[in-house]
């Protein structure tokens, strides 16, 4: 039985391989055809631009080290913000500002950075795509009904009902929504079929099928509208570069380069998941990435990522090396060159309901009721960031999740807890300081107490000096555990203010893992208060050095 290649270590293309390898590539090639038409419509650039990222995708990334079974190409998590660089920079800049968020992608796998994008909070990242599937939710129902959407997020979403309640009124966009909701359906149901028809991708088949009924019937639907790839391919000039020394393209390469980092390398930890052969070196992949986004903007195409669906489809097909996601570019190639008048047959409204679907598979429903159940700060966290997103923009509602998500770890790393227990007076105890006679007093002569008769407990007998003995107390221990800083500071204090002052106390520090100088400050200036308000000190431990080198271990016997 042949062993199976240690992880990290590409498998040896065998015979066998390349068998599994092709028939894989044409399953990526017929899921990834679809969407990357769709994915460049819904960005507002030309449907062969999407080819040309597909291309790049399988012909470069794809050659590259780093993570073998993933394919790269354009994603539907980027397209709203693609959509809103093309506004405000055109074509030109969107290349400039790709170009420029590859070579910083390239930088940061050089210099080894890739792993720490895996420290990105998972609420953040999930907020963000539940974001970005509102926005392209909400975007493409207008595109289904042949409408113009309203700019910004909150007026696409309040506008939506009466955008589609109007478009009933029409009997073209009565057609083009029955094609849009025809290719949902047909998506959603196409994979529980039984048997090999079932197998084939459900967005290929939907795009075929709403073009085959739209020629049919003659339906009054807008089409791809088709120039040609070489047309379609404007490499950004040198005056397009000048843009790089405006802040909000600086601000469009840093968002780029996060948000498709960030979704790549997320992609990556979840299709190593899903097979047993190399795993994803982090670096290699993100220098991948970076490379592959540089000759996207050289050439003026949109942005890639890799992205999971067309990743498990590929590992589901049996792949076993980087060939098939090599031989998926292949194919996208020959499309493009030898069929792209084909593209002009297919309905613009099906493209957008197959970005209907992929949208709504953007957001983690089941992930946003197991965090709600579970973590109720993630889930704010999530939320807050997905709200962000469709109120203000893509950056900004990142930096705002990743602004919450510090917020919370920081309050959760000072989060502190303070227990106190009561300890009862120990039977027989001897008297305690204050039962002492004055200096000078001398104790009186008793008489014993008669035969038969019980003895006195010492706690109720009075003073064998004459004085009245006070009652014995416990003494109450006060346990600090967690991390005492100062957002965590009321909370001491409220708690060590309100314990009796008539006790002794013992305050034990070894649960805490952290303790701040405006905490000892507090607890010391507290204990003095409490030592002179009352009878009994209060006994501190020493604080913890912060600076002192660990106990070294006990040598063994």
């Amino acid at each position: 039985m042949p062993s199976s290649p240690s992880p990290g270590r590409p498998r040896r293309l065998s015979r066998a391989h390349l068998r599994q390898d092709f028939a894989a590539s044409l399953v990526v090639f017929l899921v990834a055809l679809p969407l990357c038409v769709g994915v460049a419509v819904a960005s507002g650039v030309p449907a062969e631009l999407g080819l040309v990222t597909g291309i790049v995708g399988g012909l470069v990334t794809g050659v590259m080290r780093g993570s073998s079974l993933q394919v790269s190409g354009p994603a539907a998590g980027l397209t709203v913000l693609v959509l809103e660089s093309v506004r405000a920079f055109g074509l030109a800049g969107l290349g400039v500002i790709v170009l420029a968020a590859g070579l910083v992608q390239t930088a940061l796998g050089l210099l080894r950075w890739g792993r720490w994008f895996r420290a990105i909070s998972l609420s953040v990242v999930e907020g963000m795509l539940a974001g970005i599937g509102l926005v392209i939710v909400a975007g493409q129902l207008y595109a289904a009904a042949g409408v113009t959407a309203p700019d910004g997020g909150p007026a696409r979403l309040a506008a939506l009902p009466a955008a589609l309640a109007g478009a009933l009124a029409d009997p073209r966009a009565v057609a083009s929504v029955a094609v849009a909701a025809g290719t949902v359906l047909v998506i959603v149901g196409w994979p529980r079929l039984p048997g090999r028809v079932g197998a084939l991708p459900g967005a290929l088949v939907a795009v075929l099928l709403a073009g085959l009924v739209t020629a049919l019937a003659g339906l009054p639907v807008a089409t791809v509208r088709v120039d040609g790839v070489l047309a379609a391919v404007r490499p950004p000039d040198s005056a397009a570069f000048l843009l790089l020394a405006e802040p909000a393209v600086l601000g469009a390469v840093l968002a780029f380069a996060l948000i498709a980092s960030a979704e790549s390398l997320f992609s990556a930890a979840a299709v190593d998941r899903l097979h047993d052969g190399p795993r994803t070196e982090y670096d290699r992949e993100l220098v991948a990435q970076g490379v592959g986004n540089t000759l996207c903007g050289l050439l003026g195409a949109l942005p890639l990522t890799a992205v999971i669906v067309r990743s498990s489809a590929n590992v589901r097909a049996g792949a076993r090396t980087r060939a098939s996601r090599v031989l998926h570019g292949v194919w996208l190639l020959v499309f493009a060159v030898l069929l792209p008048g084909a593209l002009a047959h297919v309905p613009l409204p099906a493209l957008a309901g197959i970005l209907v679907h992929a949208g709504w598979k953007l957001i983690p429903f089941r992930g946003i009721v197991a965090l709600w159940r579970g973590h109720r700060g993630e889930a704010a966290v999530l939320a807050a960031t997905a709200a962000a997103i469709v109120a203000v923009g893509m950056l900004e509602g990142v930096l705002v999740g990743l602004g919450l998500a510090v917020a919370k770890a920081a309050w959760e790393a000072s989060h502190l807890r303070v227990d106190h227990t009561d300890e009862p007076p120990p039977d027989g105890a001897s008297p305690s300081d204050d039962d002492r006679p004055p200096h000078g007093v001398l104790p009186p002569h008793g008489e014993s107490p008669a035969h038969g008769e019980p003895c006195p407990s010492p706690h109720d007998a009075p003073s064998p000096y004459g004085l009245p003995r006070p009652p014995a107390v416990g003494v109450l221990r006060v346990r600090l555990s967690g991390g005492a800083t100062f957002l965590g500071l009321p909370k001491l204090l409220d708690a060590l203010e309100a314990l009796p002052r008539d006790r002794p106390v013992e305050v034990d520090l070894s649960g805490l893992h952290h303790l701040d100088h405006a905490c000892r400050a507090a607890m010391t200036a507290w204990a003095e208060r409490h030592t002179a308000a009352g009878p009994h000190p209060v006994r501190l431990p020493p604080f913890p050095d912060p600076h002192a080198a660990p106990a070294a271990a006990p040598a063994g016997p």
